[in-house]
């Protein structure tokens, strides 16, 4: 990737991230080149197994927890596969990344986002999982690594601030136009240097009016950075209407972040008033607590680099699963 792309505090971020990333990419291949797997390897796809997260709901949204493998059809690009892993109410790792919008947009909305986002922390992460905290406004600042330690995370968490001036804070940032909510940013390098090396579930729940601006990275390359790292994205969507209409703004919806979501097996739950935003965040926590997981080897052995399209139905019920549309091959 290049770091040219982005302004340098992001790539300052990136410099103390990369380095971190690096020393446990060079762990993992001694492990795998001593023939150990690492930890949680059976739950990553690749072109051997495909692995996927689902989601069964049924009528009104009632999550349906109790079905059997046989239950599941699931095919890739059409053709019917066989489900040779099953599992209900996974325990595998959670890794969890927080994205918080901090553009002027959300300044009386944060000090809810705060506290919601602690409690949510604090009712999933068990002893094996871990949570990043990154905010994003004109910059894209990762305030917390990969930590299990509730203190960290809610120090990371009441420390995100509404960049008030519009303006970056890098010095050769600062002549640019002011505004900025570089959501697709935070996306792409929260998918593609921070979830890329994890095994295990990853998570991003992002905390936003889904509006962009400014960023280097369009929408469709978020989304591929998210699909290829395995991610999946909730969205939380909160606005405030009275600000828009304040300063004569239109408000452009919520499509990028539906699109995020819908691509990789997450929800995009639109939050209508500020108080709403606690019930959304549990609703993730209960998803979270809900998940099957589906493995199977493809039945298409080329290794070619494509995009297989996977569509997961629960036979002789009006079921509606939810999982990501696909992954991308590995090449040989």
């Amino acid at each position: 990737m290049d770091l040219n792309l982005f302004p340098s505090s992001i790539r300052l971020t990136l410099a103390v991230l990369l380095s971190g990333l690096f020393l446990a990419q060079s762990l993992r291949a001694q492990k795998q080149g001593a023939g150990v797997p690492p930890s949680g390897a059976a739950i990553k796809s690749t072109a051997v197994v495909v692995n996927m997260y689902a989601i069964v709901e049924g009528r009104h949204g009632r999550l349906i927890s109790d079905l059997s493998k046989n239950d599941f059809e699931l095919t890739e690009d059409g053709a019917e596969q066989k489900i040779d892993y099953f599992s209900r109410e996974t325990n595998a790792p959670l890794s969890l990344g927080i994205l918080v919008d901090t553009s002027p947009s959300q300044e009386r909305l944060l000090a809810t986002e705060q506290a919601a986002s602690k409690s949510f922390l604090s009712s999933v992460l068990r002893e094996d999982d871990q949570a990043f905290v990154m905010h994003f406004d004109v910059d894209v600042e990762l305030q917390q690594d990969f930590t299990n330690a509730s203190e960290k995370l809610g120090h990371a968490i009441d420390t995100a601030k509404i960049n008030q001036t519009g303006h970056s804070i890098v010095g050769e940032d600062a002549g640019a136009s002011r505004g900025g909510t570089r959501l697709y940013d935070a996306v792409y390098l929260a998918s593609n240097e921070l979830m890329k090396a994890r095994y295990g579930r990853k998570v991003l729940v992002l905390v936003t009016d889904g509006e962009d601006q400014g960023s280097k990275i369009d929408l469709q390359a978020s989304v591929e950075a998210a699909e290829k790292a395995n991610v999946i994205v909730y969205s939380i969507v909160v606005s405030d209407a009275d600000l828009y209409a304040l300063l004569d703004l239109k408000y452009h919806g919520d499509s990028s972040v539906r699109k995020l979501s819908r691509e990789t097996g997450g929800r995009t739950i639109r939050v209508k008033s500020i108080q709403e935003i606690g019930s959304a965040f549990n609703q993730i926590s209960q998803e979270l607590h809900s998940q099957y997981l589906l493995g199977y080897s493809p039945s298409n052995a080329r290794h070619d680099g494509s995009f297989r399209r996977i569509q997961v139905k629960i036979r002789g019920h009006e079921y509606a699963a939810r999982t990501r549309t696909g992954y991308y091959d590995s090449k040989d």
